[in-house]
């Protein structure tokens, strides 16, 4: 039986890199996304995505298909008009629309499913309450298989299939990030801000 393909957000960080490794480890045919923070995000993060999906070929000797979308120009756009309040929700406002963004590839694709590198309250943005809102932005299954890896395990692997010195190099932060990113992440609130963002005006 054919195992359906699956499309990877990958960052540039530690993590997604990790977590495509272990599908791609169980038969899955996996292709990556990055969704592009420029001009928010460091110049060097398309190199360092491009080293990461090179080495992934190279470990599991195929080649893995990556492609970058534009979403640092719309993060602007959206945070340019919250309030001082609302600015702590942006890091919810960028997962979300990432995911979107990723169901929308995955459709053209034909990939059943998205991965990601979270890992259950690893930082703000992973917080049981944020992850639920999360899943609300798309109707696709979003599969985490590091949900419940500590950091050291998810650095051991990535040190072992030679990810790890490529992650951790210059790349991948985004500058506008809120100092107190919202933690208890509730749907009516999100999709009330969602809608106040994506107005014309």
């Amino acid at each position: 039986m054919t195992k359906p393909k699956l499309l990877c957000l990958i960052s540039g960080g530690i993590d997604s890199p990790v977590a495509a490794h272990l599908m791609l480890t169980k038969g899955y045919t996996v292709e990556f996304v990055n969704c592009d923070l420029t001009p928010v995000g460091n110049d060097y993060t398309r190199t360092k995505i491009e080293k990461l999906v090179k080495q992934l070929s190279k470990l599991h000797k195929k080649k893995l298909k990556l492609t970058f979308v534009e979403h640092g120009k719309q993060l602007v756009k959206f945070y340019q008009k919250l309030d001082e309040k609302e600015q702590k929700q942006l890091c919810l406002l960028c997962r979300r629309r990432m995911l979107k963004q990723g169901q929308k590839l995955a459709k053209k694709i034909n990939a059943k499913a998205l991965i990601t590198g979270e890992n259950l309250a690893q930082v703000a943005s992973q917080t049981l309450d944020n992850l639920y809102v999360e899943d609300k932005a798309v109707s696709i299954p979003i599969l985490r298989p590091l949900i419940g890896f500590n950091k050291q395990d998810i650095i051991d692997i990535a040190r072992k299939i030679g990810t790890y010195e490529i992650s951790i190099g210059p790349g991948g932060c985004c500058n506008i990030t809120p100092n107190r990113p919202e933690v208890r992440a509730d749907t009516t609130e999100i999709n009330r801000i969602e809608k106040k963002v994506s107005k014309k005006y």
